[in-house]
């Protein structure tokens, strides 16, 4: 897997991390720097974590499935993708714009960030079938996730909701697309 594979991989699994921080952005009524941080560490946290965990469930399948490799890729990525298109769709309300609330609430952010990584977990399984570079890959999906989450907060508190579905819309077109040149490549070369 190429470098440019993985940063593409890193943007289409960014994309509901960013989405989300876009949605918080929206809510906040003010941000500061230990929100920013917040959610930076968190969301790019998590998101190289779990690409971590799946490539160790990888590792362990990986050799029994070998043969099958490609069309694994493409099914869960594609689903994945698919799943992202899917959310995309429903409508979440953050109607509740700029309370007094505290929209940055530790335990908050913490299940957002594990339910915007659940997806880098089933990709994290493909990782070794791709023969992707461990650190390389999650250091990249962690940077990635978390320089987009910090922009995405930005643009929230900026230009408002209408920026969510989009980039949901985004990362589920280049997950699909690179189960896809998976798939091809494999036929490609047979």
């Amino acid at each position: 897997m190429t470098f440019q594979a993985i940063v593409l991989l890193a943007l289409g699994l960014a994309m509901d991390a960013t989405a989300v921080a876009a949605a918080r952005g929206l809510a906040a009524p003010r941000l500061r720097a230990r929100d920013v941080a917040l959610v930076a560490a968190l969301f790019g946290g998590f998101q190289a974590l779990m690409p971590l965990i799946g490539w160790f469930v990888g590792q362990g399948v990986g050799p029994l499935i070998e043969r099958w490799h490609h069309w694994v890729v493409f099914v869960l990525l594609g689903a994945i993708g698919a799943k992202m298109l899917w959310e995309a769709r429903e409508a979440a309300d953050e109607s509740d714009i700029r309370s007094d609330r505290d929209v940055f609430d530790l335990r908050v952010m913490l299940l957002l960030a594990v339910a915007t990584s659940i997806d880098a977990l089933g990709v994290g399984v493909t990782l070794p079938l791709l023969r992707a570079p461990l650190l390389l890959s999650v250091v990249t999906i962690g940077v990635v996730t978390a320089a987009l989450s910090v922009l995405g907060l930005y643009a929230g508190r900026r230009f408002g909701s209408a920026l969510g579905r989009k980039l949901d819309v985004v990362g589920g077109l280049v997950l699909i697309g690179l189960g896809a040149r998976t798939l091809l490549e494999h036929f490609h070369r047979a």
